[in-house]
């Protein structure tokens, strides 16, 4: 079955080449039959590797059997083999290439500041999704807490697909904006880091105050990821939250950053250290 699904997609991506050189290259070394069996040739050789060695099935690790089979039948997608953009598949390329290829899909938010214990102020952007087919009640309407990375607000463009995603299901969403991030004022001198979840708490008693009838669920990227995982483990059973996710987030963040400073490479990614903390000052100056 594996056999034939490679051999189906490797007819199909080497007849659409063909086709592609046949009426686009005519001229120079490619005109000829030598430079043609020349692309042919490493087209070949890079969809194989492509097929045997990039693309994969994910590598589903759980704490038990029960909770492997739960997720096996109920998000099929773990047991689905992943083919990343074939023309760029490498992760640090794809990091470089993301500004000038990301796709922003258009969420109108509904924002709203709460206050803060301590005094400060926390800017939640909502996408209510009125227009919900499957769930039209908006006492009952399912609730999905987005959290975005370090330097990250309700405008990143995984949030808008997340956003997006959820909208199709029927979801609302909220997405928590970090202090300072989204251009509020901040009124006390503090921000945020992942092993602080005290506004991540205040947030999602909010929420729940706001939505008492409906289900909330959670998901998390980078740094939104580790302060999620942070506030479940402090949490534990506690939690109102019915389904969390996380996505990249560092499992070791000494070792995380540790690695991020010493990765050889482009010199973009050389900067990327740098890059961040100058996102964040900047943020503060902002918002001060």
């Amino acid at each position: 079955m594996i056999w034939t699904e490679l051999d189906f997609n490797f007819n199909i991506l080497t007849r659409d080449l063909s086709h592609y050189l046949e009426n686009q290259v005519k001229v120079g070394l490619f005109g000829s039959g030598l430079g043609l069996s020349l692309v042919l040739g490493f087209s070949a050789a890079y969809t194989c590797y492509y097929l045997l060695s990039v693309a994969k099935k994910p590598q589903l690790i759980s704490g038990g059997k029960k909770f492997y089979h739960f997720l096996r039948e109920q998000c099929p997608v773990v047991s689905e083999t992943y083919y990343p953009t074939f023309w760029c598949w490498e992760s640090r390329i794809q990091t470089l290439l993301r500004p000038f290829v990301t796709a922003k899909p258009g969420v109108v938010y509904r924002n709203e500041l709460i206050k803060a214990p301590d005094g400060g102020q926390i800017s939640l952007d909502w996408f209510d999704n009125d227009d919900s087919l499957s769930h039209p009640d908006p006492a009952t309407r399912p609730t999905v807490l987005l959290l975005p990375g370090l330097t990250g607000t309700s405008r990143e463009s995984y949030i808008l697909h997340m956003v997006q995603q959820s909208r199709d299901l029927g979801y609302r969403c909220v997405v928590f904006n970090n202090r300072g991030v989204s251009g509020e004022t901040l009124l006390t001198p503090r921000t945020y880091c992942a092993a602080n979840t005290e506004d991540l708490e205040t947030v999602i008693e909010h929420i729940q105050r706001t939505n008492e009838a409906a289900q909330i669920m959670a998901a998390g990227v980078s740094m939104g990821g580790m302060m999620l995982a942070n506030y479940l483990g402090r949490k534990g059973h506690k939690t109102c939250l019915k389904g969390v996710v996380v996505f990249s987030a560092g499992w070791d963040v000494f070792e995380c950053t540790a690695s991020l400073e010493k990765t050889p490479g482009p010199l973009p990614l050389q900067l990327l250290p740098h890059q961040l903390p100058t996102s964040l000052c900047g943020q503060t100056q902002t918002s001060a």
